[in-house]
């Protein structure tokens, strides 16, 4: 018994020194402890418990930057963990949902400065990760204003703000109307508009620099494809070159961007340039009573100087940095190419002819193959039929 117990107390101390000095260190559970945190944050965003939130961190401005945003989900998922003492540094997935709008989450990479204090970890600051655009609420106080088949979110909380949010809602509202009325197809009809600030604002918001967007007064964020299962669209305004528009521009524009939204599912990498943006300003201006020479000054100039484009815009073209002039004659051309399609065959002709394209998995034929099944023609003779088209509009 005597060796037997002296067995066993040899045995004890060899596991001890095992754990002690030799073994394996226990694993450290700050990631656990950090994610637990991270689901009390979410949760009380949702809850719209400030409380909640502040214990969560000491920053209060993302809170209030976010408390007028509609949301139906919003989730963190813990992709990364830094840790130097006390503080610490996390990447992770935002998964958000806006309630009414979004099919599925948009998902978003955040990077998260945390702090270690009374045993447990809070958040010092939250921002975009490393080549992630911002959210509106990165850049201030969002404001929202709902529409009868519009969502408006921007930036400031003023009066004023809220008055110049509601005039977008109302023109997103006649945008929708009138795509429904051009594009048969199924679409949620209703958008999500979103207006920062300033021109710096919306490059934030796209995650490039600000000069490839100056005097672009709008553009549109979405899948191309349309898998049915991505969130909604988002379109973004330059509330600079936006805000010197007159009302029959800025309503252009909308309907215009809105038409992007209604046919992203049949917009594929197979859809050339010329003819989602021409689709987009056709739409645009359907029933304005706008003339071409009214609507393509740019490309009027061009024909009545004799430099009628030998071909159809190439998908560069469509630059936002390059020339501007050349840019409007892109647009024009491409407008003018799909109004020729719905006078000469018809409107039901043209947007068949979209669907034809987007339907095709590659571009090398796509256009090529729609000309000759829903049109009947050729790559060669709708060319000839669109430049003398020019011709008779604008010359």
């Amino acid at each position: 018994m005597a060796g037997r117990g002296r067995g066993s107390w040899v045995l004890g101390i060899c596991v001890a020194l095992l754990v002690g000095c030799g073994g394996p260190s226990a694993p450290d559970a700050a990631p656990s402890d950090v994610r637990r945190m991270l689901d009390r944050r979410a949760e009380a965003v949702l809850d719209r418990d400030a409380k909640a939130y502040r214990a969560t961190g000491a920053e209060t401005d993302a809170w209030d930057n976010l408390r007028d945003v509609p949301l139906d989900s919003w989730q963190y998922r813990l992709t990364g963990f830094e840790r130097s003492g006390a503080r610490a540094t996390a990447t992770a997935d935002l998964r958000y949902r806006i309630k009414g709008y979004d099919s599925e989450p948009l998902t978003t990479s955040r990077t998260l400065t945390l702090q270690e204090r009374d045993g447990g970890w809070y958040v010092a600051a939250e921002r975009p990760a490393k080549k992630a655009t911002q959210q509106l609420w990165d850049q201030g106080p969002v404001t929202s204003v709902r529409g009868t088949h519009s969502l408006v979110l921007g930036v400031g909380r003023s009066e004023r703000d809220r008055t110049t949010l509601r005039g977008y809602a109302d023109l997103a509202d006649r945008a929708v109307p009138l795509v429904r009325g051009a594009w048969p197809g199924k679409w949620p009809r209703r958008v999500v508009v979103l207006v920062p600030k300033s021109l710096d604002g919306m490059a934030g918001l796209l995650g490039s620099p600000a000069s490839g967007y100056q005097g672009i007064a709008a553009v549109t964020t979405g899948e191309a494809g349309g898998s049915g299962s991505a969130p909604a669209d988002r379109i973004i305004v330059n509330p600079e070159a936006y805000g010197v528009l007159g009302d029959f521009g800025k309503q252009v524009v909308l309907t215009h961007e809105t038409t992007h939204v209604a046919t992203r599912a049949h917009t594929s990498q197979a859809t050339p340039l010329w003819l989602s943006e021409g689709f987009a300003d056709w739409v645009g201006y359907r029933g304005t009573g706008r003339t071409a020479a009214q609507a393509a000054p740019e490309l009027r100039r061009a024909v009545q100087r004799e430099q009628l484009p030998g071909a159809l815009p190439e998908d560069d073209a469509f630059g936002f940095s390059g020339d501007a002039g050349k840019l409007a004659q892109a647009y024009e051309g491409s407008w003018l190419a799909c109004r020729m399609i719905a006078d000469q065959w018809g409107e039901e002709k043209l947007t068949g002819f979209y669907e034809a394209v987007g339907a095709h998995k590659k571009r090398p034929g796509a256009v090529q193959d729609a000309l000759r099944d829903v049109l009947d023609t050729t790559p060669e003779d709708f060319t000839a039929r669109w430049r003398t088209y020019l011709r008779a509009e604008l010359g």
